[in-house]
């Protein structure tokens, strides 16, 4: 698909994720505002995962080795999916204290499908950039910083 025939989400998301340096706070917000929830069946996959950096305390916090998120069903999640040495994928129970489940839950007064960990108070809220990408908001116990939330995103595998 050329980015002429990509929906304007789609383009705006290439945008963003190709910035270089930290994206503008109010920017992120604007865009999260534009986009549509979605359900629990759409998450089921394999996503690989990245930053949309703002400045946020918590960008860097799983790593370089941070690969993305397997969701296997509404009960089995891997939140954290890493790279071994060698490239090899695993789940990486340690860096978020176990797994996660899938829930719908209500955020800024929209329903969407939002991963919960099982051991911390944080919760990831998601939303539609397209089929294949979606973006999320972590919230939950001190996940503020500054009165700003972390972004970032999953593109299907």
């Amino acid at each position: 698909m050329t980015s002429t025939s990509q929906a304007p989400s789609r383009r705006r998301f290439d945008e963003l994720a190709s910035h270089t340096g930290l994206i503008p706070y109010a920017e992120l917000e604007q865009f999260w505002s534009s986009l549509e929830p979605v359900d629990i069946d759409f998450m089921i996959g394999e996503w690989r995962g990245g930053e949309l950096p703002s400045g946020h305390r918590g960008e860097g916090f799983l790593g370089d080795r941070w690969f993305g998120t397997t969701f296997r069903s509404a009960t089995d999640v891997d939140p954290a999916v890493c790279l071994d040495e060698d490239g090899n994928k695993y789940s990486n129970t340690e860096v978020m204290n176990g797994s996660a489940t899938l829930w719908m839950e209500e955020f800024r007064g929209e329903l969407t499908a939002t991963m919960v960990y099982d051991a911390m108070p944080i919760h990831d809220h998601f939303k539609k950039v397209d089929d294949n990408v979606v973006v999320a908001i972590t919230n939950g116990k001190g996940a503020l910083d500054g009165g700003r939330y972390f972004f970032f995103y999953l593109e299907r595998v």
